[in-house]
Protein backbone atom coordinates (compact mmCIF):
# COMPACT_ATOMS: atom_id res chain seq x y z
CA UNK A 1 0.00 0.00 0.00
CA UNK A 2 2.89 2.38 0.75
CA UNK A 3 4.26 1.74 -2.76
CA UNK A 4 0.83 2.53 -4.21
CA UNK A 5 0.62 5.86 -2.34
CA UNK A 6 4.21 6.71 -3.25
CA UNK A 7 3.57 6.06 -6.92
CA UNK A 8 0.40 8.14 -6.64
CA UNK A 9 2.38 11.13 -5.33
CA UNK A 10 5.27 10.62 -7.74
CA UNK A 11 3.01 10.26 -10.77
CA UNK A 12 0.99 13.35 -9.88
CA UNK A 13 4.20 15.34 -9.42
CA UNK A 14 5.63 14.09 -12.70
CA UNK A 15 2.46 14.94 -14.62
CA UNK A 16 2.40 18.45 -13.17
CA UNK A 17 6.08 18.89 -13.97
CA UNK A 18 5.70 17.79 -17.59
CA UNK A 19 2.68 20.04 -18.10
CA UNK A 20 4.56 23.06 -16.74
CA UNK A 21 7.73 22.22 -18.67
CA UNK A 22 5.94 21.76 -22.01
CA UNK A 23 3.80 24.89 -21.60
CA UNK A 24 6.84 26.92 -20.53
CA UNK A 25 8.82 25.67 -23.54
CA UNK A 26 6.02 26.53 -25.99
CA UNK A 27 5.54 29.89 -24.28
CA UNK A 28 9.26 30.65 -24.66
CA UNK A 29 9.77 29.42 -28.24
CA UNK A 30 6.36 28.92 -29.89
CA UNK A 31 7.95 25.93 -31.65
CA UNK A 32 6.37 22.51 -32.25
CA UNK A 33 9.89 21.24 -32.96
CA UNK A 34 11.06 22.21 -29.47
CA UNK A 35 8.09 20.42 -27.92
CA UNK A 36 9.08 17.29 -29.81
CA UNK A 37 12.71 17.80 -28.80
CA UNK A 38 11.72 17.66 -25.13
CA UNK A 39 10.39 14.15 -25.74
CA UNK A 40 13.39 13.05 -27.80
CA UNK A 41 15.90 14.14 -25.15
CA UNK A 42 13.99 12.22 -22.49
CA UNK A 43 14.20 9.07 -24.60
CA UNK A 44 17.80 9.12 -25.84
CA UNK A 45 19.50 8.32 -22.48
CA UNK A 46 17.56 5.07 -22.23
CA UNK A 47 19.47 3.57 -25.17
CA UNK A 48 22.97 3.50 -23.63
CA UNK A 49 21.58 2.87 -20.12
CA UNK A 50 19.23 -0.06 -20.87
CA UNK A 51 21.82 -2.80 -20.26
CA UNK A 52 23.47 -1.44 -17.07
CA UNK A 53 20.07 -0.45 -15.64
CA UNK A 54 18.66 -3.95 -16.06
CA UNK A 55 21.77 -5.52 -14.53
CA UNK A 56 21.63 -3.24 -11.46
CA UNK A 57 17.91 -3.88 -10.93
CA UNK A 58 18.44 -7.65 -10.92
CA UNK A 59 21.38 -7.39 -8.50
CA UNK A 60 20.32 -4.79 -5.93
CA UNK A 61 17.31 -4.07 -3.74
CA UNK A 62 14.65 -2.66 -6.05
CA UNK A 63 12.93 -0.60 -3.35
CA UNK A 64 16.16 1.25 -2.56
CA UNK A 65 16.82 1.92 -6.23
CA UNK A 66 13.31 3.32 -6.64
CA UNK A 67 13.72 5.67 -3.66
CA UNK A 68 16.99 6.93 -5.17
CA UNK A 69 15.25 7.67 -8.48
CA UNK A 70 12.50 9.58 -6.69
CA UNK A 71 15.14 11.55 -4.79
CA UNK A 72 16.67 12.65 -8.10
CA UNK A 73 13.25 13.99 -9.11
CA UNK A 74 13.22 16.12 -5.95
CA UNK A 75 16.44 17.77 -7.13
CA UNK A 76 15.04 18.28 -10.65
CA UNK A 77 11.89 19.92 -9.27
CA UNK A 78 13.94 22.27 -7.10
CA UNK A 79 16.22 23.22 -10.03
CA UNK A 80 13.21 24.12 -12.16
CA UNK A 81 11.61 26.05 -9.31
CA UNK A 82 14.70 28.08 -8.44
CA UNK A 83 15.69 28.60 -12.08
CA UNK A 84 12.26 29.97 -12.96
CA UNK A 85 12.11 32.18 -9.86
CA UNK A 86 15.51 33.69 -10.71
CA UNK A 87 14.57 34.28 -14.35
CA UNK A 88 17.50 32.18 -15.60
CA UNK A 89 15.49 29.25 -16.97
CA UNK A 90 15.59 29.38 -20.77
CA UNK A 91 15.23 26.93 -23.67
CA UNK A 92 18.65 25.37 -23.07
CA UNK A 93 17.94 24.78 -19.37
CA UNK A 94 14.62 23.09 -20.21
CA UNK A 95 16.33 20.81 -22.72
CA UNK A 96 19.06 19.95 -20.19
CA UNK A 97 16.41 19.08 -17.60
CA UNK A 98 14.75 16.84 -20.21
CA UNK A 99 18.00 14.88 -20.50
CA UNK A 100 18.21 14.54 -16.70
CA UNK A 101 14.63 13.25 -16.60
CA UNK A 102 15.54 10.73 -19.28
CA UNK A 103 18.48 9.41 -17.28
CA UNK A 104 16.37 9.08 -14.15
CA UNK A 105 13.51 7.29 -15.95
CA UNK A 106 15.92 4.80 -17.50
CA UNK A 107 16.23 3.36 -13.99
CA UNK A 108 12.88 4.27 -12.40
CA UNK A 109 10.49 2.71 -14.91
CA UNK A 110 12.04 -0.79 -15.04
CA UNK A 111 12.58 -0.75 -11.27
CA UNK A 112 8.87 -0.10 -10.67
CA UNK A 113 7.87 -2.81 -13.14
CA UNK A 114 10.19 -5.40 -11.60
CA UNK A 115 9.29 -4.47 -8.00
CA UNK A 116 5.53 -5.08 -8.17
CA UNK A 117 5.71 -8.88 -8.78
CA UNK A 118 7.97 -9.14 -5.70
CA UNK A 119 5.12 -7.86 -3.52
CA UNK A 120 2.11 -9.89 -4.80
CA UNK A 121 1.59 -13.56 -5.79
CA UNK A 122 1.32 -14.36 -9.54
CA UNK A 123 -2.38 -15.25 -9.38
CA UNK A 124 -3.21 -11.76 -8.08
CA UNK A 125 -0.90 -9.88 -10.44
CA UNK A 126 -3.57 -8.91 -13.06
CA UNK A 127 -5.80 -7.42 -10.35
CA UNK A 128 -2.83 -5.80 -8.62
CA UNK A 129 -1.69 -4.14 -11.84
CA UNK A 130 -5.23 -2.95 -12.56
CA UNK A 131 -5.54 -1.56 -9.01
CA UNK A 132 -2.12 0.08 -9.29
CA UNK A 133 -3.09 1.55 -12.64
CA UNK A 134 -6.31 2.97 -11.20
CA UNK A 135 -4.26 4.95 -8.68
CA UNK A 136 -1.81 6.09 -11.33
CA UNK A 137 -4.64 7.23 -13.56
CA UNK A 138 -6.22 9.16 -10.69
CA UNK A 139 -2.88 10.92 -10.28
CA UNK A 140 -2.67 11.54 -14.02
CA UNK A 141 -6.13 13.14 -13.83
CA UNK A 142 -5.41 15.29 -10.79
CA UNK A 143 -1.81 16.15 -11.72
CA UNK A 144 -2.42 18.00 -15.01
CA UNK A 145 -5.68 19.56 -13.81
CA UNK A 146 -4.11 20.93 -10.61
CA UNK A 147 -0.90 21.74 -12.48
CA UNK A 148 -2.79 23.78 -15.05
CA UNK A 149 -4.54 25.76 -12.33
CA UNK A 150 -1.29 26.29 -10.41
CA UNK A 151 0.45 27.43 -13.60
CA UNK A 152 -1.93 30.38 -13.73
CA UNK A 153 -0.10 31.61 -10.60
CA UNK A 154 3.22 30.93 -12.33
CA UNK A 155 5.46 27.96 -13.13
CA UNK A 156 7.44 28.51 -9.92
CA UNK A 157 4.42 27.49 -7.85
CA UNK A 158 3.88 24.41 -9.99
CA UNK A 159 7.50 23.26 -9.75
CA UNK A 160 7.58 23.80 -5.97
CA UNK A 161 4.48 21.63 -5.59
CA UNK A 162 6.09 18.93 -7.75
CA UNK A 163 9.21 18.91 -5.55
CA UNK A 164 7.05 18.52 -2.42
CA UNK A 165 5.22 15.53 -3.93
CA UNK A 166 8.53 13.90 -4.89
CA UNK A 167 9.77 14.33 -1.29
CA UNK A 168 6.66 12.53 -0.03
CA UNK A 169 7.08 9.68 -2.52
CA UNK A 170 10.77 9.27 -1.66
CA UNK A 171 10.06 9.11 2.07
CA UNK A 172 7.31 6.51 1.67
CA UNK A 173 9.40 4.14 -0.46
CA UNK A 174 12.60 4.56 1.57
CA UNK A 175 10.83 4.19 4.89
CA UNK A 176 8.23 1.50 4.30
CA UNK A 177 8.55 -0.69 1.19
CA UNK A 178 10.16 -4.03 2.09
CA UNK A 179 10.50 -7.44 0.44
CA UNK A 180 12.77 -10.48 0.70
CA UNK A 181 15.72 -9.60 -1.49
CA UNK A 182 18.21 -12.36 -2.22
CA UNK A 183 21.23 -11.02 -4.13
CA UNK A 184 22.27 -13.32 -6.99
CA UNK A 185 25.72 -14.90 -6.96
CA UNK A 186 28.42 -12.34 -7.69
CA UNK A 187 29.66 -12.40 -11.25
CA UNK A 188 31.28 -9.94 -13.60
CA UNK A 189 28.72 -8.10 -15.75
CA UNK A 190 29.88 -9.59 -19.07
CA UNK A 191 28.08 -9.15 -22.35
CA UNK A 192 26.22 -12.43 -21.95
CA UNK A 193 24.71 -11.24 -18.66
CA UNK A 194 23.98 -7.73 -19.92
CA UNK A 195 22.35 -8.95 -23.14
CA UNK A 196 20.25 -11.65 -21.46
CA UNK A 197 17.17 -9.44 -21.40
CA UNK A 198 17.37 -8.75 -25.14
CA UNK A 199 17.88 -12.44 -25.89
CA UNK A 200 14.90 -13.40 -23.72
CA UNK A 201 12.57 -10.90 -25.43
CA UNK A 202 13.74 -11.91 -28.92
CA UNK A 203 13.18 -15.60 -28.15
CA UNK A 204 9.67 -15.26 -26.66
CA UNK A 205 7.21 -14.21 -29.37
CA UNK A 206 4.38 -13.34 -27.00
CA UNK A 207 6.64 -10.97 -25.03
CA UNK A 208 8.19 -9.53 -28.21
CA UNK A 209 4.78 -9.00 -29.79
CA UNK A 210 3.33 -7.32 -26.69
CA UNK A 211 6.31 -4.99 -26.18
CA UNK A 212 6.70 -4.04 -29.85
CA UNK A 213 2.96 -3.45 -30.20
CA UNK A 214 3.19 -0.74 -27.56
CA UNK A 215 6.24 0.75 -29.25
CA UNK A 216 4.74 1.21 -32.69
CA UNK A 217 1.13 1.90 -31.72
CA UNK A 218 1.86 4.66 -29.20
CA UNK A 219 4.84 5.95 -31.22
CA UNK A 220 2.46 6.68 -34.07
CA UNK A 221 -0.68 7.47 -32.07
CA UNK A 222 0.70 9.70 -29.32
CA UNK A 223 -0.60 13.26 -29.48
CA UNK A 224 0.48 14.36 -26.00
CA UNK A 225 3.30 16.59 -27.23
CA UNK A 226 0.86 18.55 -29.39
CA UNK A 227 -1.70 19.23 -26.66
CA UNK A 228 -0.21 22.70 -25.90
CA UNK A 229 -0.72 23.60 -29.58
CA UNK A 230 -4.29 22.27 -29.58
CA UNK A 231 -5.07 24.06 -26.31
CA UNK A 232 -3.64 27.38 -27.47
CA UNK A 233 -4.21 27.51 -31.24
CA UNK A 234 -6.98 25.02 -32.12
CA UNK A 235 -9.33 24.84 -29.13
CA UNK A 236 -8.34 28.19 -27.52
CA UNK A 237 -8.68 27.02 -23.92
CA UNK A 238 -5.36 28.15 -22.33
CA UNK A 239 -3.29 26.37 -19.67
CA UNK A 240 -6.31 25.38 -17.56
CA UNK A 241 -7.85 23.72 -20.62
CA UNK A 242 -4.52 22.06 -21.33
CA UNK A 243 -4.64 20.49 -17.87
CA UNK A 244 -8.09 19.05 -18.63
CA UNK A 245 -6.96 17.75 -22.01
CA UNK A 246 -3.92 16.04 -20.46
CA UNK A 247 -6.11 14.57 -17.75
CA UNK A 248 -8.91 13.32 -20.04
CA UNK A 249 -7.17 10.08 -21.12
CA UNK A 250 -6.58 9.30 -17.46
CA UNK A 251 -10.29 9.71 -16.66
CA UNK A 252 -11.15 7.04 -19.19
CA UNK A 253 -8.24 4.89 -18.03
CA UNK A 254 -9.28 5.22 -14.38
CA UNK A 255 -12.84 4.13 -15.08
CA UNK A 256 -11.62 1.20 -17.15
CA UNK A 257 -9.08 0.14 -14.51
CA UNK A 258 -11.85 0.03 -11.89
CA UNK A 259 -13.83 -2.25 -14.20
CA UNK A 260 -10.80 -4.45 -14.76
CA UNK A 261 -10.25 -4.82 -11.00
CA UNK A 262 -13.85 -5.99 -10.63
CA UNK A 263 -14.07 -7.97 -13.89
CA UNK A 264 -10.56 -8.90 -15.11
CA UNK A 265 -10.17 -10.23 -18.63
CA UNK A 266 -9.66 -14.00 -18.40
CA UNK A 267 -10.21 -15.20 -21.96
CA UNK A 268 -9.31 -14.13 -25.52
CA UNK A 269 -6.74 -11.75 -24.07
CA UNK A 270 -4.83 -11.45 -27.36
CA UNK A 271 -7.95 -10.39 -29.25
CA UNK A 272 -8.83 -7.90 -26.51
CA UNK A 273 -5.32 -6.46 -26.64
CA UNK A 274 -5.21 -5.89 -30.39
CA UNK A 275 -8.82 -4.70 -30.53
CA UNK A 276 -8.11 -2.12 -27.82
CA UNK A 277 -5.12 -0.78 -29.77
CA UNK A 278 -7.19 -0.45 -32.95
CA UNK A 279 -9.95 1.40 -31.06
CA UNK A 280 -7.30 3.68 -29.54
CA UNK A 281 -6.19 4.62 -33.05
CA UNK A 282 -9.78 5.50 -34.01
CA UNK A 283 -10.12 7.85 -31.02
CA UNK A 284 -6.89 9.63 -32.04
CA UNK A 285 -8.37 10.22 -35.51
CA UNK A 286 -11.52 11.73 -33.96
CA UNK A 287 -9.40 13.97 -31.71
CA UNK A 288 -7.35 15.15 -34.66
CA UNK A 289 -10.46 16.19 -36.63
CA UNK A 290 -12.28 17.80 -33.70
CA UNK A 291 -12.56 21.54 -33.19
CA UNK A 292 -14.88 21.11 -30.20
CA UNK A 293 -13.30 21.11 -26.75
CA UNK A 294 -15.88 18.68 -25.36
CA UNK A 295 -15.63 16.26 -28.29
CA UNK A 296 -11.84 16.38 -27.93
CA UNK A 297 -12.14 15.55 -24.21
CA UNK A 298 -14.48 12.64 -24.99
CA UNK A 299 -12.16 11.24 -27.68
CA UNK A 300 -9.15 11.44 -25.38
CA UNK A 301 -11.13 9.81 -22.54
CA UNK A 302 -12.23 6.87 -24.70
CA UNK A 303 -8.68 6.53 -25.96
CA UNK A 304 -7.43 6.36 -22.39
CA UNK A 305 -9.94 3.58 -21.59
CA UNK A 306 -8.79 1.55 -24.60
CA UNK A 307 -5.15 2.12 -23.72
CA UNK A 308 -5.75 0.88 -20.15
CA UNK A 309 -7.02 -2.46 -21.48
CA UNK A 310 -3.85 -2.71 -23.55
CA UNK A 311 -1.57 -1.68 -20.66
CA UNK A 312 -2.94 -4.19 -18.14
CA UNK A 313 -2.85 -7.10 -20.58
CA UNK A 314 0.64 -6.25 -21.86
CA UNK A 315 2.21 -5.68 -18.45
CA UNK A 316 0.68 -8.84 -17.03
CA UNK A 317 1.84 -10.95 -19.97
CA UNK A 318 5.39 -9.60 -19.81
CA UNK A 319 5.73 -10.06 -16.03
CA UNK A 320 4.17 -13.54 -15.93
CA UNK A 321 6.23 -14.81 -18.87
CA UNK A 322 9.51 -13.59 -17.30
CA UNK A 323 11.34 -15.38 -14.43
CA UNK A 324 12.09 -13.14 -11.44
CA UNK A 325 15.87 -13.34 -11.89
CA UNK A 326 15.42 -11.78 -15.35
CA UNK A 327 12.72 -9.21 -14.58
CA UNK A 328 15.08 -6.28 -14.16
CA UNK A 329 16.77 -6.81 -17.52
CA UNK A 330 13.52 -7.58 -19.36
CA UNK A 331 11.80 -4.60 -17.69
CA UNK A 332 14.71 -2.40 -18.79
CA UNK A 333 14.20 -3.52 -22.39
CA UNK A 334 10.46 -2.98 -21.99
CA UNK A 335 11.08 0.51 -20.62
CA UNK A 336 13.13 1.44 -23.68
CA UNK A 337 10.21 0.38 -25.85
CA UNK A 338 7.79 2.36 -23.67
CA UNK A 339 10.11 5.36 -23.71
CA UNK A 340 10.40 5.10 -27.48
CA UNK A 341 6.62 5.01 -27.78
CA UNK A 342 6.09 7.95 -25.40
CA UNK A 343 9.09 10.29 -25.53
CA UNK A 344 10.18 9.41 -29.09
CA UNK A 345 6.51 9.51 -30.04
CA UNK A 346 6.39 13.09 -28.77
CA UNK A 347 9.36 13.93 -30.98
CA UNK A 348 7.69 12.22 -33.95
CA UNK A 349 4.50 14.22 -33.32
CA UNK A 350 6.42 17.49 -33.03
CA UNK A 351 8.48 16.80 -36.16
CA UNK A 352 5.50 15.78 -38.31
CA UNK A 353 3.49 18.72 -36.94
CA UNK A 354 6.25 21.07 -38.12
CA UNK A 355 5.88 19.47 -41.55
CA UNK A 356 2.14 18.65 -41.84
CA UNK A 357 0.66 20.86 -39.13
CA UNK A 358 -0.80 19.54 -35.86
CA UNK A 359 -4.01 18.13 -37.40
CA UNK A 360 -2.14 16.28 -40.15
CA UNK A 361 0.31 14.86 -37.62
CA UNK A 362 -2.43 13.51 -35.34
CA UNK A 363 -4.44 12.03 -38.22
CA UNK A 364 -1.40 10.29 -39.66
CA UNK A 365 -0.61 8.82 -36.24
CA UNK A 366 -4.14 7.56 -35.63
CA UNK A 367 -4.31 5.84 -39.01
CA UNK A 368 -0.86 4.33 -38.45
CA UNK A 369 -1.96 2.89 -35.09
CA UNK A 370 -4.91 1.09 -36.70
CA UNK A 371 -2.59 -0.34 -39.37
CA UNK A 372 -0.16 -1.58 -36.69
CA UNK A 373 -2.95 -3.44 -34.86
CA UNK A 374 -3.92 -5.19 -38.10
CA UNK A 375 -0.33 -6.13 -38.95
CA UNK A 376 0.44 -7.46 -35.45
CA UNK A 377 -2.65 -9.67 -35.64
CA UNK A 378 -1.08 -11.36 -38.66
CA UNK A 379 2.62 -11.22 -37.72
CA UNK A 380 2.28 -12.46 -34.10
CA UNK A 381 -0.28 -15.29 -34.14
CA UNK A 382 0.88 -16.53 -30.72
CA UNK A 383 -0.15 -13.16 -29.31
CA UNK A 384 -3.38 -12.67 -31.24
CA UNK A 385 -4.55 -16.20 -30.37
CA UNK A 386 -3.53 -16.00 -26.70
CA UNK A 387 -6.44 -17.05 -24.54
CA UNK A 388 -5.71 -16.94 -20.77
CA UNK A 389 -3.27 -14.49 -19.20
CA UNK A 390 -2.06 -17.10 -16.71
CA UNK A 391 -1.16 -20.27 -18.59
CA UNK A 392 -1.90 -23.56 -16.89
CA UNK A 393 1.19 -25.55 -15.87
Amino acid sequence: MLLWVARLAGTAGNQMLMLALSWQMYDLTGSAWDLGLVGLLQFLPSIPLVLPAGHLIDRFNRARLLSLCLGVQVVIGLVLCLGTASGQLDRHWLLAVSVALGVMRSFQMPTQQALTPCLVPPALLPRALAFSSSGMQAAIIAGPAVGGLLYVAGPTVTYATCAALFVLATALVAGGVRYEHEPPPRQAPGWRTLLAGLHFVAGHKVVLGAISLDLFAVLLGGATALLPIYAKDVLHVGPAGLGLLRGAPAVGALLMSVLLVRWPIHRRTGAWLLGAVAFYGLTIIVFGLSTSFWLSLAALGLGGAADMVSVVIRQTLVQLETPDAMRGRVSAVNSVFIGASNQLGEFESGATAAWLGPVGSVLLGGIGTCVVAALWWRWFPALSRRDALVQEA
